[in-house]
């Protein structure tokens, strides 16, 4: 197997505690132990992760942009589940 043919990961890091993964990219690799290593080397470079996740692309599931409206809009007419209706303070943090 050649590397162009190695399974693609997406790359999830998290920053600090308290704080939620996010995607930073993907990585090719032979299996997850490779894939959290080479996650490591490339995106963590300035030690700025504290948690990597490394999942198969093919194992995500993801909607599809042009079915945004049928996915979406029904949040849209229940505004009880946006908050608007008040202000969050400042000392709250990552809200």
């Amino acid at each position: 197997m050649t590397e162009k043919n190695w399974p693609l990961w997406e790359v999830f890091i998290r920053t600090r505690n308290g704080l939620a993964h996010r995607h930073v990219g993907s990585v090719h690799a032979v299996d997850a132990t490779m894939a959290l290593q080479n996650a490591r080397d490339v995106y963590t470079r300035r030690g700025e992760g504290l948690s990597v996740w490394v999942v198969p692309s093919n194992a995500i599931t993801a909607s599809d942009p042009a079915d945004k409206d049928m996915m979406f809009e029904p949040t849209a007419s229940k505004i009880y589940r946006h908050p608007t209706f008040y202000e969050v303070p400042d000392d709250v943090g990552h809200m």
